[in-house]
């Protein structure tokens, strides 16, 4: 079913502390736009509610005579897809099997597709940002944790039962730090903004990192954009736990290119902002250690669309899913 030309996508990007909704078109063109707190404590129906309401206002926004085709609806944790039902998020309290997909496809009378906010911001970047044309595609979020999706052969990777592409919790080292998910040396606890943070704290404990810790002074937050500050005012130790990162980073970018072959690595995330510091040596372990005939087809980009990629990656996915029968690219 081919939806009329004034109907708009839904997009929604749900997380802990903020709700981001988008009125799209179906060439992917932002006409609407609403922004508003999550309020997670009240629990699922109320998020729910405010979630519908926000859609509606984006809806508003993009003029008279616009209508839903169908929404699409980023969340983070596992979900069950084929269900649309959020098996857990941990960011939300109360969200345990919530059967998301019937309950806001009531409220707003279209259908609502789910999926995690990771794999929609990696479907949102291959098909409006900066994977565009490719047939296979890794993206990777380096901010707070690392996260990723895949689009393998032009279609969205899940995996057996949906949790493919948990690209941050690849093993690195054997003894490393402990990770959220139960597990040590994970290329999240390496290379995050959270590990460069640990790594420059413990630095500071040492009494090394001295532009650092002037810094720092007067107990504000120790962050990785604050170790780059330090690195770029000549600190060598802010410098090297960056540059630490970045080959850890780099590791990880040796290992998708090794399995996954792919035409693009896609890097969003707040802590890549750091730029070249932290990618120039993730580069070097890439180009050293890869595979010579993956490596030298793969192209390293940054991600194009922002904090909006989820939402727009989510609307696409729902256009895709009511109209099934459209070309793949």
């Amino acid at each position: 079913m081919t939806p009329p030309q004034a109907a708009l996508f839904g997009a929604v990007d749900l997380g802990g502390t903020k709700i981001l909704s988008l009125a799209v078109a179906a060439d992917g063109d932002v006409l609407g736009a609403d922004r508003r707190p999550t309020e997670a404590h009240e629990g699922p129906q109320a998020v729910l509610q405010r979630i519908a309401e926000s859609v509606l206002a984006a809806v508003r926004h993009a003029g008279p005579g616009r209508t839903l085709a169908a929404v699409g609806l980023a969340v983070p944790g596992p979900i069950d897809f084929e269900r649309g039902v959020v098996a857990d998020a941990p960011n939300l309290p109360g969200w345990h099997d919530v059967p998301v997909a019937r309950l806001l496809s009531d409220m707003l009378g279209c259908p609502v597709v789910l999926e995690n906010d990771a794999n929609a911001a990696a479907f949102g970047e291959w098909r409006l940002g900066a994977g565009q044309g490719a047939r296979h595609v890794v993206y990777l979020t380096v901010s707070t944790g690392i996260g990723g999706g895949l689009v393998l052969g032009g279609q969205l990777y899940r995996g057996a039962n949906g949790a493919a592409g948990e690209l941050g919790h690849l093993p690195l080292v054997e003894d490393g730090p402990l990770c959220g998910c139960g597990a040590r040396g994970c290329l999240e606890q390496l290379a995050s903004g959270t590990a460069v943070a640990r790594r420059a704290r413990e630095m500071l404990g040492r009494n090394g990192a001295p532009v650092l810790a002037r810094l720092a002074a007067g107990d504000r937050e120790i962050t990785a954009e604050l170790v780059h500050q330090a690195a770029e005012q000549g600190d060598l130790d802010a410098r090297e736990i960056i540059d630490r990162a970045g080959r850890y980073l780099g590791s990880g970018l040796v290992a998708f290119v090794n399995i996954f072959n792919p035409d693009v690595i896609v890097i969003g995330g707040g802590t890549a902002k750091i730029g070249a510091m932290l990618l120039e040596p993730a580069l070097a372990e890439l180009n050293t250690r890869a595979f010579r005939i993956a490596r030298e087809h793969v192209r390293v980009v940054p991600a194009q669309l922002g904090d909006r990629a989820g939402a727009l990656g989510a609307a696409m996915l729902a256009q895709t899913a009511l109209t099934p029968d459209r070309p793949r690219r």
